[in-house]
């Protein structure tokens, strides 16, 4: 009887650990999360900030305790068309795109309630701040400078959320039709100046070298007969031309020159 109840004992103790076992095998597997190397968990312990879980398989005790997975890539986020005043009054839509990262995961979770919707909106504000402050040719001719403003900017802001701010770049600055047209003119005619100036430089250079070998012509004697029978040999190549010949003052002179002996 003694035996009976040993062995009857014993097998229930078996049968307890067992499943004690069992529950702790499955406590653990449920109490087991995985962290990406790319993510960090933010764990919580009955409502508090109880540090950062690194990449690998980390234990979150159920109830007790909770988790945020955060994203350390760096994101994009498209901004969308913004309609700002330029310093010189003049309408235009501008947008962009931010390139972040979280650098801080706990102050992304604990500062701020969802950090991509609120880097999105003051990106949209400071970009029609900064876009005020310039002309519209500072806006035209400056883009990266202005890019880097809005960065400089956005990224000290979000500094207290966690966020790293690596690039900001305007992708498009549209202007109303009435202005396109306007400035389609003005390069136009700033063409236009640029070519009359070129060709008066032109014209100018030329009219100097043709100054400056008349000058030499005339002061070399027999310079300009040579120059005349050089033009008649070149003319004479060509049967289909009629030339008509012009006696060089220097002949006319030397007329002049028997007139006075007699």
């Amino acid at each position: 009887m003694a035996i009976a109840f040993a062995s009857f004992i014993s097998k229930n103790n078996m049968s307890i650990l067992t499943i004690v076992l069992i529950v702790l095998v499955a406590l653990f597997l449920v109490s087991l999360r995985q962290i990406n190397q790319y993510q960090r968990g933010v764990r919580f312990t009955m409502g508090r900030f109880s540090g950062i879980m690194n990449p690998g398989w980390r234990i979150v005790i159920p109830i007790f305790q909770g988790y945020r997975k955060v994203d350390m890539r760096v994101k994009a986020v498209d901004v969308p068309d913004q309609k700002a005043i330029t310093r010189d009054n003049v309408s235009v839509m501008v947008n962009a795109v931010i390139y972040y990262k979280v650098s801080d995961a706990s102050k992304a979770v604990l500062e701020v309630e969802d950090f991509r919707y609120a880097i999105s909106q003051y990106a949209q504000t400071t970009m029609r701040n900064i876009v005020g402050e310039a002309t519209l040719d500072e806006l035209l001719a400056n883009r990266e400078k202005i890019a880097e403003r809005i960065r400089e900017i956005v990224d000290k802001e979000t500094d207290e959320w966690g966020l790293k701010v690596n690039n900001v770049e305007l992708k498009d600055v549209s202007l109303p039709a009435d202005m396109e047209r306007t400035i389609a003119k003005q390069a136009e005619a700033e063409r236009e100046k640029r070519a009359v100036i070129i060709n008066s430089e032109g014209e100018l250079a030329a009219a100097q070298n043709m100054a400056e070998a008349a000058k030499i012509l005339g002061a070399t004697k027999g310079a300009l007969h040579l120059r005349t029978l050089q033009s008649i040999n070149d003319l004479s190549s060509d049967q289909s031309n009629t030339v008509v010949f012009t006696v060089p003052l220097e002949i006319l002179k030397s007329f002049e020159g028997f007139k006075k002996t007699e």
